[in-house]
Order: structure tokens, then sequence, then C-alpha cells
């Protein structure tokens, strides 16, 4: 699913206009990723919860010519599903 799939999708079960629905959701994803950039989480229960990991440096291999190359330290962001989003995408056996 793209942004404008889930916007339409918002759209019609709420009745709202697109444009409000895409003002809401591009605010609350920069809300995410400005504490992101800080270093906090964004928990959401039953959804799960956003956090940032530290990569160390490391030597990495090119794989076409097998030289060696400098990969540097980086912080990543992390989705750790919640109970809520696990059981509901679940496969029942």
């Amino acid at each position: 699913m793209t942004k404008d799939e889930l916007i339409a999708r918002i759209a019609k079960t709420t009745k709202l206009p697109k444009t409000n629905i895409n003002k809401v959701l591009r605010s609350t994803l920069d809300e995410i990723t400005k504490c992101l950039k800080k270093g906090d989480k964004v928990s959401f229960v039953g959804f799960g919860t956003f956090t940032t990991a530290h990569r160390a440096a490391r030597t990495g291999r090119n794989p076409q010519t097998g030289a060696k190359l400098k990969i540097p330290a980086t912080t990543v962001p992390k989705f750790r599903p919640g109970k809520g989003l696990r059981d509901s995408v679940k496969k029942k056996r």
C-alpha cells in the first residue's frame, strides 16, 4: 500500500477530505521522525514501538571486486511490533 492509497482508504472510512488526511498523516510522520532524531522512542500501545539503534563501524567487502571497505558507524531506525499487531497478522494453523 502506498501513502496515497492509505489516504484514500482513510478518506473513504472517515468521510473526511483527502487534503486534511494528508496534512495529518504528514504531520504524524514528521513528529515521529523528529522524536527518533532526538533519540526518543515512539510507542503506540497494541501497534508497536519505533526506536533507534547504533550500528558500530565495521569492515565490509565489495562483492564485485572483493576489495575491503570501511563502513562507518551510524544510527538506524527500528520498529518492534506490539502484541496486538503480531496477533492480528499471525496466521492461524
